[in-house]
């Protein structure tokens, strides 16, 4: 009898307190015939607290696409796969997802161990809307692009969730507060479940000043939360910050907000203000 495919498991891992795993994590990763880590010396001190002695084998962005269908061939032969990240939930701003995605095209079954995210732990104690919000990850590490970015989402009535990472959080916050305006509510939590762990909340432009006033809170990793473009604030002024964000990449601000208020109808004390 031929034997039967294996199965691949995508299992949550800490995002800093090691407390946080799962029972059912540390079963499937004891059980599992290999272990796909991110970086497995990142995981090493993880899955040796946990005694699990399973094989593991990198798997990152740059050899994803080549590891994958050796990945799938033995999946079929059998063999249970657990795929961990650096912490939190694969895929979410980590790779996996070709993995994924060549598991399910081939058959193969694939099952979540849920677990500890960034982005879902931020969400639920920053006190802004969670009924609807939107995961962008990480924004371009350049100003210009950034903005642009930022620029296409200042209309969005959801809540927006970013990663930021300690040598751009300040550059970030600055760029936000530009685009969206200094008074548009936000959140920065720092290193959730970590030592150090802080969750500051503020108009943006506040924040800015509070980030680049303390160098403590530009250490660690970070999740930038922004609340969705007020009910009151028309699509005319979104529109204007928007290209009064980019236009003031070029341009003094008084030229970038009258060019920005002719382009698209938005008082232009409204944009210079912001």
């Amino acid at each position: 009898m031929d034997k039967q495919p294996g199965r691949l498991w995508v299992v949550a891992t800490p995002i800093g307190n090691l407390d946080d795993v799962t029972a059912r994590a540390q079963a499937v990763l004891r059980d599992a015939d290999l272990i796909c880590a991110e970086d497995t010396r990142h995981s090493a001190p993880l899955l040796a607290r946990l005694g699990v002695a399973t094989r593991t084998v990198a798997l990152h962005e740059h050899n994803e696409r080549d590891e994958a269908q050796r990945l799938v061939a033995r999946l079929q032969a059998g063999e249970r796969i657990a795929l961990i990240s650096d912490a939190g939930t694969p895929l979410v701003s980590d790779p996996g997802f070709r993995l994924v995605r060549a598991a399910r095209e081939a058959g193969i079954a694939v099952s979540p161990v849920p677990g500890a995210c960034a982005a879902i732990a931020a969400l639920s104690v920053a006190g802004l809307p969670s009924d609807r919000f939107v995961f962008e990850g990480f924004l371009p590490a350049k100003s210009g692009a950034r903005r642009e970015r930022l620029g296409e989402l200042a209309g969005d009535a959801r809540t927006l969730v970013f990663y930021e990472s300690s040598h751009r959080i300040a550059e970030s916050l600055a760029d936000m507060a530009a685009v969206f305006g200094a008074t548009r509510p936000a959140v920065v939590a720092r290193e959730l479940t970590k030592l150090y762990e802080t969750v500051l909340d503020g108009p943006l432009g506040e924040l800015v000043e509070r980030v680049n006033g303390d160098a403590n809170q530009q250490r660690g990793e970070f999740v930038v939360l922004v609340a969705g473009r007020p009910e009151e604030e028309d699509g005319k002024l979104a529109e204007g910050r928007r290209v009064f964000a980019l236009l003031r990449e070029e341009l003094p601000p008084a030229r970038a907000a009258k060019l920005a208020a002719a382009i698209t109808g938005a008082p232009r004390k409204a944009l210079y203000e912001a």
